[in-house]
């Protein structure tokens, strides 16, 4: 498979809205740059009318890259760093050096084309909020999963067994290559697109760190698949998103729990009644 990278030069107030729109149109990968923000969707998904339209309506122009899948490697080494999620969990690739004991948790990853390198502050935001969630021995679902980060700490953190899915096949083989590098053998990863498949009041712990509109239309479906005092964490949420979303909710019968915030990103989360 084939992605376009779109660089758009924006001033970095409007990269969070940049990242929300763009996610909403189905980019599944940004990378911030100094000078500007690069954003990555398969070639089959690529409608550039759409992507000029947005672009235009801020002002902005960008360029366009057409990358190979086998050129990504290439693409992401060459600006990754490791993340640090406070002293709690470190995510570095394997060619970093260990992260020893300045952290408690360490996750190796190779990202390839999938969303979740840790360094976006949905990811690392709702790592924050994992920090205080119980996990052993629980069942664990990841809802659009990508590079498998969240599932793979649930799974350090003592979940029974963790079921992630993505719609992207390729972000599933990867999620599965990261789980094998971190010897994560309690977490299995398919491709699916929603929720209906899976069975009601099934889950502990449910983490979603996808976009707001993803999260509105499954609030209902997110909330059966939880047993009751389950809990979930939801982030993909700028700061203007919250009253929306706590209000889906609260609706559905989600109590309101914590709450993280990281440049003007959310990750939320609830308990189940």
């Amino acid at each position: 498979m084939s992605y376009i990278a779109i660089t758009i030069p924006a001033p970095q107030e409007l990269r969070d809205v940049l990242v929300a729109q763009l996610s909403d149109m189905g980019y599944e990968g940004f990378e911030e740059r100094p000078d500007a923000l690069v954003a990555y969707i398969p070639e089959t998904d690529f409608e550039e009318n759409n992507l000029m339209g947005l672009v235009g309506s801020h002002g902005l122009d960008y360029t366009k890259e057409r990358i190979e899948q086998a050129n990504w490697n290439a693409v992401w080494e060459s600006s990754f760093e490791p993340v640090l999620v406070e002293d709690f969990c470190g995510i570095r690739a394997g060619f970093h050096a260990p992260l020893g004991d300045s952290v408690k948790h360490e996750i190796i990853i190779t990202p390839k084309m999938s969303f979740g390198t840790g360094h976006h502050a949905t990811t690392w935001s709702v790592v924050l909020l994992m920090r205080d969630v119980d996990f052993a021995g629980k069942q664990v679902f990841d809802f659009g999963s990508g590079t498998g980060i969240l599932a793979i700490l649930a799974d350090k953190l003592g979940a029974a067994q963790t079921r992630g899915i993505d719609i992207d096949t390729w972000a599933v083989e990867n999620a599965v290559e990261n789980a094998e590098a971190n010897g994560s053998g309690n977490v299995t990863f398919t491709q699916a697109d929603n929720l209906s498949g899976e069975g009601s009041g099934a889950y502990d712990v449910l983490l979603a760190n996808i976009n707001r509109n993803i999260l509105l239309v499954n609030m209902g479906e997110m909330k059966r698949i939880l047993k009751k005092g389950g809990i979930l964490i939801l982030s993909g949420i700028l700061q203007e998103d919250e009253p929306a979303i706590v209000k889906a909710a609260r609706a559905e019968g989600l109590q309101p729990a914590e709450r993280a915030e990281r440049e003007h990103w959310l990750a939320l989360s609830f308990i189940a009644s």
